[in-house]
């Protein structure tokens, strides 16, 4: 088995004395199988003093109570990423789990009333299904489409796991005659085998997957997840987005709310009926932005049946994993959510009331410079531009940004929707993140003063 999830997930430097770090030192913390080497994507991003937010310069950003300057640590974030040993610390406020504006005090008492929460989520579902918390996982359906139990070879029910629908044993956990909540069981007792089979396919070449315990950390998160959320449950892709935080930080508990928090971005991605994909939304805004950026390299697109941009699915439903190393994913990930980051984020996940986000991250617009610095850059030129409404990710235009690079070669070789799915395939590993996320912004740029004037 592989190591420990503290002693893989974190190397403790001591980033006191950060020196320029080497891409081979960043993926020390985040190790590879050697027999896996050959087909990762290589590391481009590089740790760098006075650019990078280092362990001392995320300590130096609290005041004594714990107020955090958000506007320092966006600025810091921007300019070269975080520090491995920090990262996930850093996510929590990135992603809108915590409040810049509060106190050490109040953090630790929210993070253990969340952590009680998720405790009794977990017990609940182990009620019904014994195998979570338990360190193992499941891979094999548990039940059939009718909720029947599935038996093992032996005649066993698999994994202790497979209760019925209305069984006698589970009278505390299942309401008697709530057709919807068996309905909600089914349909996540079905989950539970994909689930694990996407937990064995996810990050399988780091050696901290090697260890069964991580996996099954990850497979509980998911299946907590998926519990709570009635309306989606689980979609394959969310392990992808979920791996990091399991990996970044050591609570479980604390990992499923980072998770949490960075579904309330990304849940609509994956909300898919017989009708539409959940990125369908996101698609036509990039047709839209590429048409007004590009409109040659679009009419090409068009003409090749790509006008809906299918080839962009996965690009933008694991927000760029398969396209990067995995350090550089997440480097990726924490510069674009530093440059949307908004300070109402919090406020509006908070909101018992649960009102439209744009209402709430808007409805308090900045009136002042100082309280603009604590805006990432992206979300600071919608204010500007009078566009926040809009709340288009960021992501959509790293991705037309990527098309607009690749034009010249789209417009030459793609004869066809395979040729475009082709050439698009090539910037697997060879895709510099800080670049990227430079030209996506300068198409953001040119597409606010198009669509300004159309």
């Amino acid at each position: 088995m592989g190591n420990s999830k503290s002693s893989v997930a974190f190397k403790k430097d001591g980033g006191r004395a950060m020196k320029n770090s080497s891409s081979e030192e960043l993926d020390s913390y985040y190790p590879v199988r050697p027999e896996c080497l050959a087909d990762v994507p290589k590391t481009r991003f590089k740790a760098r003093v006075g650019k990078t937010l280092s362990e001392r310069r995320w300590k130096a950003a609290f005041s004594k109570e714990g107020y955090l300057d958000i506007a320092g640590v966006l600025r810091r974030i921007q300019r070269g990423g975080i520090h491995p040993s920090i990262k996930g610390a850093a996510w929590e406020f990135l992603l809108g789990c915590f409040d810049p504006e509060s106190t050490f005090e109040e953090r630790n008492q929210l993070r253990q009333q969340r952590r009680e929460q998720y405790a009794a989520w977990k017990s609940e579902c182990q009620k019904i299904v014994p195998v979570i918390g338990s360190g193992k996982f499941i891979t094999s359906a548990i039940v059939s489409d009718d909720g029947q139990p599935i038996a093992s070879e032996d005649g066993q029910p698999i994994e202790s796991a497979a209760t019925t629908i209305n069984s006698q044993d589970n009278n505390d956990a299942v309401p008697a005659d709530n057709g919807d909540y068996d309905k909600k069981m089914l349909q996540w007792k079905l989950s539970l085998h994909q689930i694990g089979l996407d937990v064995v396919r996810t990050d399988r070449t780091l050696v901290f997957y090697e260890n069964e315990a991580n996996q099954a950390e990850l497979w509980d998160v998911l299946a907590v997840y998926a519990w709570m959320d009635n309306d989606i449950g689980y979609v394959q892709g969310m392990s992808d987005i979920c791996s990091p935080m399991v990996i970044l930080l050591e609570n479980e508990a604390d990992a499923y709310w980072c998770f949490e928090r960075a579904m309330r971005r990304l849940r609509e991605n994956f909300k898919c009926s017989t009708n539409s994909i959940g990125v369908q939304s996101q698609l036509s805004t990039l047709a839209q932005i590429v048409k007004t950026v590009d409109p040659k390299l679009h009419q090409h697109l068009e003409e090749l049946d790509g006008g809906e941009y299918l080839f962009a699915f996965r690009m933008l439903m694991v927000l760029f994993r398969r396209e990067f190393s995995f350090v550089d994913s997440l480097y990726l990930w924490e510069v674009m959510w530093a440059m949307e980051y908004n300070p109402n984020i919090y406020s509006s996940y908070d909101d018992k009331r649960r009102p439209l986000l744009s209402e709430l991250l808007y409805d308090d617009k900045p009136n002042d410079k100082h309280k603009l610095k604590e805006y990432g850059k992206f979300e600071r030129n919608n204010l500007k531009t009078g566009a926040a409404e809009q709340n288009s990710a960021l992501s959509v235009f790293l991705v037309a940004s990527v098309l607009e690079t690749k034009h010249r070669q789209l417009m030459k070789e793609a004869k066809g929707l395979d040729d475009v799915v082709q050439i698009l395939g090539e910037i697997s590993g060879n895709l510099d993140a800080r670049k990227a996320l430079d030209e996506a912004l300068k198409v953001h740029k040119k597409y606010m003063k198009q669509a300004k004037k159309s």
